[in-house]
């Protein structure tokens, strides 16, 4: 069977698992939020797109995947084993959101990824499509500069005191590949097993930055559990065909699979 699909046959499955996870609300929602991440597939034969990984020492595939906040499959493409480039990343955002859109054309939709999508490419996209976002954030020396004062403060309070502590910074910042400043938020912990400074970078004009990053940001991480749950519950890192459109093909049905399952587990 999955061998039958072609290209175009794909395509029109990508649009239908799109109009699909529409049809599961009652009426257009006010807001949804996506979920971006992407997972490694080992594979051990020689299928197309395989591609070795060094991390997982592995051949495989890596596969985007995208999950709503409340735990909706909305799509999955299959791709080689290496994180994706800003041109891919959004080239792929770009098509999902035009479905999107040609069902709910004013739904407020909220981006949520890692720092390995928070590209220049990406940032630009969202801005141009009325997205919102909030995207994980690279370390840099010239972030470090906005926190300086703050992690030593935070240090020096943690000597004296002994408690973990966890404080937060909001300034506005532009790297040389951005177009214009944007707003980053740096979370800086101090405990037993040392200094750790993360960021990220939203669009999101209001919020404080506390919240910003423990309850919006942070809730991202959910999309891990339905990943890890779709592929131990349904197999979905199954893809042994040779063709990559089978593969595809395989990776959607392991989609439309996932729906009645989260039925019965809800």
């Amino acid at each position: 069977m999955e061998n039958l699909a072609d290209t175009r046959a794909l395509i029109r499955m990508a649009h239908g698992m799109v109009r699909f996870y529409c049809a599961s609300f009652a009426r257009a929602p006010r807001q949804i939020v996506l979920d971006i991440d992407d997972t490694f597939d080992a594979v051990h034969g020689h299928q197309q797109l395989r591609l070795f990984n060094a991390y997982y020492d592995e051949y495989g595939f890596q596969p985007i995947v995208v999950f709503d906040g409340d735990g909706r499959l909305v799509g999955a493409v299959l791709r080689p084993a290496r994180r994706p480039g800003g041109k891919e990343s959004a080239g792929h955002i770009r098509r999902l959101i035009r479905q999107i859109r040609r069902h709910w054309p004013t739904t407020e939709i909220l981006l949520r990824a890692d720092s390995h999508y928070g590209t220049p490419e990406v940032l630009d996209l969202c801005d141009s499509l009325g997205l919102r976002y909030v995207f994980g954030l690279s370390k840099n020396a010239r972030l470090r500069e906005h926190v300086q004062t703050v992690e030593a403060s935070t240090s020096e309070r943690y000597a004296r005191k002994g408690q973990k502590l966890r404080r937060f910074k909001t300034f506005f910042y532009a790297a040389r590949s951005w177009t214009k400043d944007r707003r980053v938020i740096a979370r800086v912990e101090v405990g037993p097993m040392g200094r750790d400074t993360r960021y990220i970078v939203t669009n999101l004009e209001g919020g404080r930055g506390k919240h910003l990053y423990e309850k919006l940001y942070s809730a991202r991480g959910q999309a891990e559990n339905h990943i890890k749950g779709w592929k131990s519950h349904l197999a979905s890192d199954r893809t042994s065909c040779m063709s990559a459109s089978a593969n595809q093909m395989r990776l959607m049905l392991h989609g439309c699979a996932y729906w009645p399952h989260r039925k019965v587990c809800a």
